[in-house]
């Protein structure tokens, strides 16, 4: 009866929004933030959280049982991760981009099938509305979209600053660094570099508040402009991530081309993402991203490191080569 097939993956999968959505929630409501300043009882947490009683309890037990919460004597408190990733009051703090998915994605995603059918995405674009103009316009909504991307990139960033030959360059710019992970390691670990962040005029205050925390303003600067039409900052090393799955094919190559047209002899571009495996069926993280950008975009999706060492060698990038960095992402590195 063992090897019998069973429902039980199916249906843990089928129903997985259910512990996605109880995280969500929590983050939301601050549950980790407020376990931060100590441990508490259901009792007590369920006051300062304002919460009915009828299932609170519930709620935290279900935390306990997703491995997000433990629980002794009757107190709750952080994991080690969660404590570090998810306490709003630490420079750790990876949840902006979980709020983000919390209050535009969730509801978003519930349109998947008609996103399928129509190829057109189901965000803001769906009532005449654009995702990025309305987010670039409210200075709140945009600080924690770009602190969102920092909780995605952080780990990545730093597998870069480790794994890229820095010492064989001097500057370097991010084309779209949002608020900095990836300039702030790389300063951090490499003394020598300056560099910067090319980047939309309203997002240099928050990219200058992040590499002010860290000391490290003389050495990272802010570039306002528009990668479509301005030209780029000039440097030895440019870098591009969770930038090129927002385009079309046409608008990927012109990105790659422009930035081709503007390194040095012996330069390089970093491209990271999230990217497919060559075989298509093992990194479901890249695979669902790309779905997410049939929700949010109108032409983009993501890639393998394949396909983009074609189109960089297709531009004229003499070699490329494809290097994993942490979890689902990793690099593909163009030399001219």
């Amino acid at each position: 009866m063992s090897n019998h097939p069973t429902p039980e993956a199916i249906l843990q999968l089928g129903l997985g929004f259910w512990g996605s959505k109880t995280l969500l929630t929590a983050i939301e409501l601050g549950v980790f933030t407020e376990l931060a300043k100590g441990s508490a009882d259901a009792a007590t947490l369920q006051k300062r959280l304002g919460l009915h009683p009828r299932s609170a309890h519930d709620f935290f037990d279900t935390l306990v049982a997703l491995g997000m919460l433990t629980r002794r004597d009757g107190k709750y408190a952080n994991t080690s991760e969660t404590d570090l990733f998810l306490d709003r009051a630490k420079p750790s703090y990876a949840g902006g981009m979980l709020e983000m998915a919390n209050a535009r994605l969730y509801p978003f995603w519930g349109h998947l099938t008609e996103a399928l059918r129509t190829g057109k995405p189901q965000n803001e674009a769906k009532v005449g509305d654009n995702f990025f103009a309305v987010l670039y316009s409210d200075p709140n909504r945009l600080k924690q979209f770009l602190s969102g991307m920092t909780g995605i990139s952080t780990g990545a960033a730093m597998a870069i600053a480790q794994k890229f030959p820095w010492k064989n360059y001097k500057t370097f710019i991010d084309i779209g660094a949002a608020q900095g992970a990836v300039p702030v390691q790389v300063a951090k670990a490499h003394p020598h570099l300056r560099g910067g962040n090319f980047d939309l005029p309203p997002v240099g205050p928050v990219f200058l508040d992040y590499v002010k925390s860290f000391g490290l303003q003389d050495r990272l600067k802010f570039h306002p402009g528009d990668f479509f039409k301005d030209p780029l900052p000039v440097a030895d090393v440019y870098i591009m991530g969770h930038i090129l799955h927002d385009w079309d094919l046409k608008e990927k190559k012109q990105i790659l081309a422009k930035v081709y047209a503007a390194l040095p002899a012996g330069g390089s571009l970093i491209v990271y993402e999230a990217l497919i495996d060559d075989d298509r069926s093992k990194n479901a993280f890249g695979l669902l991203m790309s779905l997410n950008m049939l929700i949010e975009t109108p032409g983009g999706f993501d890639y393998t490191g394949a396909d983009c060492s074609g189109w960089m060698k297709e531009v004229g990038f003499k070699s490329t080569r494809v290097e994993h960095l942490v979890g689902p992402d990793s690099m593909v590195i163009g030399v001219k």
